[in-house]
């Protein structure tokens, strides 16, 4: 789940991507929306330090004395290791820095080329001598001669837990590539989509407008930011859904939620083949908090659910939410959650596609993907969803040559998923249909 300030310095935003990256895939997704236009001209110990980075990135040493301490305080060597050795695992070798695109006198984009494929990082340097890494974020890969025969076989040697689809929308055909599309997943933030689907048909119905003004409702646990702001400020519902959808904000969304109303919210997340109730994210924390309040609502099914959050409803109102209570891994996120199959979720991003314009803005603010690929597209729509255990990515793909697609992936298991695996598989299947389609 994702949770940005709006002004801090280039190098300072690059560090908390960096020390978030255990937390969420979806940190690399904001990294790339929040990157600063290459305006600027880079200090010349970007080159020096992209040169130097190459030996570390085909695992020599040289980790302690080319990144700064919060970084690696953040990202601890053992984890550089790691995520170094998948990149060579699927790219090869590193072979030269092919690019270095100015963000900032201190940040700036870095492509590196592979022996089999490029890699694409944001990058800053901390101003002081000796200028080391002070963030470093690898927003997309490319493999050269990919394929969805070569994406197909990557996906079948995914242990169990992983649901994926990629759909065309202006056609009846098949999905053209899919693995458990069927089964319905955890989503996380994900569910927000319901809310903005339902938002969407209740402006169009006359309900509400998105000028409409209300209230911050009570806070929730962060992702977001309205959860420290002034208790009822005034805010518009745009505004409300824009950071919902953009920043995953959690007040912002139960507050949305209360304005729709949750006969409503059922109603929409059964239509694309969702469990119901759907919970507020306030509800499902309490609930996910309290061994005997997730017994029940395990032992029930949708009635006595929704029972059980009217009978709490005070309760869960008054409950102190533990912003911790994720560090020691996955909370019932095999019961209280939000399901839906990938399927379901193509379905209903199809549908969000179809709302309007200003329901397609708000999906466009965090395209979820790396600018690279994001500009290969006309449009790129992106909702996810993370938490220890859970990741979802959906994304809403518009081609240059007026096509249109839906992708939704999932990885779910509770003893630990490998976000950026699936974030990359993710990434490769927009790339193969960014231009002409997919191809086998």
């Amino acid at each position: 789940m994702l949770s940005l300030a709006q002004a801090r310095l280039e190098a300072q935003k690059l560090i908390l991507f960096a020390a978030a990256a255990a937390v969420s895939p979806m940190l690399s997704a904001a990294a790339a929306a929040q990157a600063p236009a290459a305006t600027a001209t880079a200090d010349p110990a970007m080159t020096t330090q992209a040169a130097a980075l190459l030996p570390v990135l085909a695992g020599q040493p040289g980790y302690a004395a080319l990144f700064t301490d919060s970084f690696r305080a953040a990202v601890p060597e053992a984890q550089w290791t790691a995520i170094t050795a998948q990149l060579r695992t699927t790219l090869g070798a590193p072979q030269r820095v092919a690019r270095i695109a100015p963000a900032g006198r201190w940040a700036a984009i870095w492509v590196i080329d592979y022996a089999r494929g490029r890699a694409t990082m944001l990058v800053a340097l901390d101003p002081a001598v000796p200028h080391r890494i002070a963030g470093l974020r690898i927003t997309g890969t490319t493999l050269t001669g990919d394929s969805l025969a070569k994406l197909r076989a990557d996906l079948a040697a995914l242990p169990a837990g992983v649901s994926f689809g990629l759909y065309p929308l202006d056609a009846t055909t098949a999905p053209a590539i899919a693995r458990d599309d069927d089964r319905p997943m955890p989503l996380g933030s994900a569910f927000k989509l319901w809310v903005l689907a339902e938002a969407a048909r209740q402006v169009a119905a006359g309900r509400h407008r998105w000028d409409e003004v209300v209230p911050v409702g009570p806070p929730s646990l962060p992702s977001g930011m309205l959860q420290s702001w002034p208790a009822k400020t005034p805010v518009t519902l745009q505004t409300l859904a824009t950071l919902m959808i953009s920043i995953s904000d959690n007040t912002a969304t139960d507050t949305l939620m209360r304005v729709l109303g949750h006969d409503g919210l059922d109603a929409i997340a059964a239509r694309f083949g969702g469990a119901t109730p759907v919970p507020t994210t306030r509800e499902a924390f309490a609930i996910k908090a309290d061994a005997a309040l997730t017994k029940r609502w395990t032992a029930s099914d949708a009635a006595g659910r929704r029972a059980l959050l009217d009978a709490e409803a005070s309760r869960i109102a008054a409950a102190r939410l533990d912003p911790l209570m994720f560090s020691s891994g996955a909370v019932a996120s095999e019961s209280v959650e939000w399901f839906a199959a990938p399927r379901d979720m193509a379905r209903l991003l199809a549908s969000l596609r179809d709302a309007g314009p200003v329901v397609r803005a708000i999906l466009a603010v965090n395209p979820g993907i790396d600018p690279a690929t994001a500009a290969r597209f006309a449009y790129v729509g992106f909702k996810g969803g993370a938490e220890p255990g859970v990741v979802t990515l959906n994304l809403l793909l518009h081609t240059r040559g007026d096509r249109w697609y839906a992708l939704s992936a999932g990885w779910h298991h509770a003893e630990g998923i490998d976000e950026p695996r699936l974030l990359a598989l993710v990434t490769r299947a927009a790339a193969l249909v960014a231009d002409e389609g997919p191809k086998d």
